[in-house]
């Protein structure tokens, strides 16, 4: 069944200069995250010279700037990039799903990259759009997953405990889903996707991180796991709770998730993860595009308040709560 349409025709398979075949990465986002990503993107290749990468962007609906922009990395670097534009009315496999839950459409995206990609590479690493890149994929790069459905990071101990618990998992593991290691074929013949709608069906468990539980629940004992250095969680708000802004050190970390709700690109929160963030949004297409210089939403305007009363300026603090109550009222 064809779920997408590309706005550009699959390209020849391509090799880099390190004579490795190109290495496909898989983003699923919306207008509001091409910017992120294309930080994301500028990390990865910025740190690789020498690979050639086939950038892979899953979306409902993308702006035509976001479009120009996503096909000017080609031009900039030896790149390829598809943008596949997802269409709603094939996906008619999910509308028994649909008509029995209240999940929208947004959480399949990650769900089907392994059909949209059939036929065009065997394996496709995906990663949200809120990480950057800060070493070397030769590792992944070079990686015989042949006889894996998918390779995967262990999420944070704390998080890893309670979901293990929450979900009734046999094994006593959990992955964090912003990096998926996917084998293609595999995922399909296993029916990965199929099973995960299932289980989001199961009423009887919480499914408090939605696709991310259920692919535990499938994959639980099915999945490989490697080091969590290939996504190493970071979360922002840890630090400005307790008024720092200096980034912590990361150890050998090659992907940084930046998973929590403060992210790198939210000028105000004056962390150090903002020079990282511009530094490799400067090398994209998207480079003109400012970051964040106030709190957008009622979650980052309570969350700004709670920071400046810690640094001791109340008033900017009651400024930001009294902003925060108006934006709820209007919902």
């Amino acid at each position: 069944m064809n779920l997408t349409s590309s706005t550009s025709p699959a390209p020849a398979p391509m090799t880099g200069s390190n004579g490795k075949p190109s290495f496909h990465i898989a983003f699923c986002v919306d207008d509001n995250y091409f910017r992120p990503m294309g930080a994301t993107i500028a990390s990865i290749i910025d740190n690789n010279p020498g690979q050639h990468f086939t950038f892979h962007v899953l979306t409902f609906s993308a702006l035509e700037d976001n479009q120009r922009r996503l096909k000017q990395l080609e031009e900039m670097y030896p790149v390829s990039t598809q943008l596949h534009l997802l269409d709603l009315a094939s996906f008619t496999q999910f509308s028994h799903f649909l008509g029995h839950s209240h999940y929208s459409l947004s959480i399949f995206t990650r769900l089907v990259i392994p059909e949209v990609l059939r036929g065009q590479t065997e394996r496709v690493l995906y990663l949200d759009a809120d990480i950057l890149c800060v070493g070397r994929l030769d590792e992944l790069v070079d990686m015989d997953i042949s006889n894996d459905i998918a390779v995967v990071v262990p999420d944070a101990p704390v998080t890893l405990r309670r979901r293990v618990a929450a979900l009734g998992l046999a094994r006593e593991e959990y992955f964090n889903g912003g990096v998926l290691f996917m084998n293609i074929e595999k995922w399909l013949a296993e029916n990965i996707t199929p099973q995960t709608l299932e289980a989001l069906l199961d009423t009887s468990t919480d499914m408090r991180f939605n696709d991310q539980d259920a692919l535990n629940k499938v994959l639980n004992g099915r999945a490989r796991y490697i080091s969590p250095r290939w996504n190493y969680l970071y979360d922002l708000i840890h630090d400005l709770n307790v008024n720092s802004f200096a980034m912590r050190p990361v150890g050998k970390a090659v992907f940084i998730h930046f998973a929590g709700s403060v992210k790198p690109w939210a000028d105000w929160s004056g962390h150090e993860a903002r020079t990282m963030f511009r530094k490799y949004l400067a090398l994209s297409p998207w480079h003109d595009k400012p970051l964040d210089p106030e709190p957008r939403n009622t979650k980052e305007m309570r969350m700004h308040s709670r920071f400046m009363f810690r640094q001791g300026k109340p008033v900017e603090s009651l400024k930001w709560y009294l902003r925060y109550l108006r934006k709820r009222a209007q919902r």
